[in-house]
């Protein structure tokens, strides 16, 4: 066989083209952000379920829907068809996920657990396919080691603005009078006219380029071998961490800000506005750094830089809206680029693996870290609630007097958890060996290999303004 020439790539991806990929990240994140603060509620309060019939709902799709990820990891990295690898996911996850949105929307008042379950693990499966084909096809997206970055820093940045975006919503609403519940349905609309345009963006502006694989057969032994591999391990340990150490605090969070810190629900919610902003200046920020001392280092730096920034705020004077501002905003950042880091990371970590095996890993790469995120976003809720808080003896209830002791406590939990956790985090990369130089060497590799097995790319036409000129799996 006679050996084809490498498809001409450019090292370095225009701006509009990142964004342009990049933009899908705007309903994926609004659909996170209301998914974990307003859904449920409304289920309960404006369709009427009771909360036991919520919770279970949710419960039961979530025992579903982690293993499901792992296996539309797998069955992506699979996936050959003329429209491509990773955009045939994302353009099958779309339309799924507008109608399950719009199902539960229109949820009639009595509905039963089988509807809202249903329809949950739809939804559920639609945004996993949308989300998991978005983050692979990312990852594959550029050669270089800097690229990737810089990808993923655009995808968090504009991710924040959708949560943003999303969050301000129901105030808007609120304000001109409208009900929650019309609040929360302009919400979920937002998501659904968002989809097919981010979707419709990505896929006209997108190449995406499959190379054939070695006519290798993997056995369930091989798959399960993925996690003893140390940079893998690495991966997953500390994603479940800079997800768990968050995501306690912001469980904690009115708590702490009330009864420690002085604020009003009002000022707390804003100074959380704050933080959740300020996302849209650390994920291109962390990225920046990163391309100049290297992904792993960069995550330890922002966990070090987040971890300090809880140790100063029981020093700030309470109920001080200006002096806590600027504190939320940095940690705000900083927690950005973990998703940031550990995004591009995995990325690497899938390269190297493709090396070794002659395979592509890099949707199951994603779906592991997917999944660690949801068991850490669950965890959160448990473990402050069910052990830190019943530790401590803080009374939760609106109302409830808690001594100086429970609220001392609470201080306490507040503040360590995300520490130790955040911090594990970053150790997890001490004597990291994936370095710039080290993934060079494997690009390299891969693209020899690679320009064995050309195809055509998949996607717009080449005179396309937007088009990004780059190699994917």
């Amino acid at each position: 066989m006679s050996k084809a020439k490498t498809p001409q790539t450019s090292d370095s991806l225009g701006l509009a083209s990142v964004l342009a990929f990049a933009s899908a990240s705007i309903p994926i994140a609004a659909l996170q952000l209301a998914l974990s603060v307003h859904l449920p509620r409304y289920f309960a309060s404006h369709i009427g379920l009771s909360l036991a019939t919520v919770g279970t709902a949710f419960a039961l799709v979530r025992l579903v829907d982690i293993p499901l990820d792992a296996v539309l990891g797998v069955v992506m990295d699979k996936t050959k068809t003329r429209f491509g690898r990773y955009r045939f996911w994302m353009a099958l996850g779309a339309p799924v996920l507008m109608l399950a949105l719009y199902m539960l929307m229109q949820s009639p008042e009595g509905v039963g657990l089988g509807y809202l379950f249903t329809w949950l693990l739809a939804m559920y499966m639609g945004y996993s396919g949308m989300y998991l084909s978005h983050l692979a096809w990312g990852g594959t997206l550029s050669r270089t080691y800097h690229e990737r970055s810089r990808i993923f820093g655009a995808i968090g940045g504009l991710g924040v603005a959708g949560a943003v975006a999303v969050l301000l919503i129901p105030v808007v609403m609120t304000s001109l009078k409208f009900s929650d519940a019309q609040g929360v349905q302009a919400m979920i609309w937002f998501i659904i006219g968002g989809v097919p345009l981010a979707a419709a963006l990505v896929l006209g502006s997108t190449k995406e380029r499959i190379r054939k694989e070695h006519p290798l057969s993997f056995k369930i032994s091989d798959y399960l071998g993925l996690l003893t591999r140390p940079n893998v391990l690495r991966l997953l340990l500390a994603d479940l961490c800079v997800t768990l150490g968050p995501g306690w605090m912001a469980a904690l969070y009115l708590f702490y800000f009330r009864d420690s810190r002085g604020f009003g629900t009002g000022p707390a919610n804003l100074l959380l506005a704050i933080y959740i902003a300020a996302g849209f200046v650390g994920a291109p920020f962390t990225a920046f750094i990163a391309n100049r001392i290297g992904k792993h280092r960069a995550l330890m730096l922002n966990t070090t830089v987040y971890s300090l920034g809880l140790i100063l705020v029981p020093f700030l004077p309470a109920g001080n809206f200006a002096a806590f501002a600027p504190g939320m905003f940095v940690v705000g950042a900083m927690q950005a680029g973990f998703t940031v880091m550990i995004r591009a990371l995995a990325g690497d970590i899938a390269d190297e693996l493709r090396l070794e095996s002659g395979r592509e890993w890099m949707g199951l790469v994603y779906a592991l870290t997917n999944g660690t995120s949801k068991l850490a976003q669950a965890g959160a809720i448990i473990l402050t609630f069910n052990f830190a808080l019943t530790a401590v003896g803080y009374n939760a209830k609106e109302g409830a007097h808690n001594t100086a002791d429970a609220i001392h406590g609470l201080e306490l939990a507040y503040i360590i958890g995300p520490i130790v956790f955040v911090m594990i985090a970053g150790a997890c990369f001490i004597g990291y060996r994936l370095t710039s130089e080290r993934h060079a060497e494997i690009r390299k590799a891969l693209e020899e290999r690679d320009a064995l097995y050309a195809e055509p790319p998949f996607g717009p036409p080449a005179t396309d303004p937007v088009e990004i000129k780059a190699t994917a799996s």
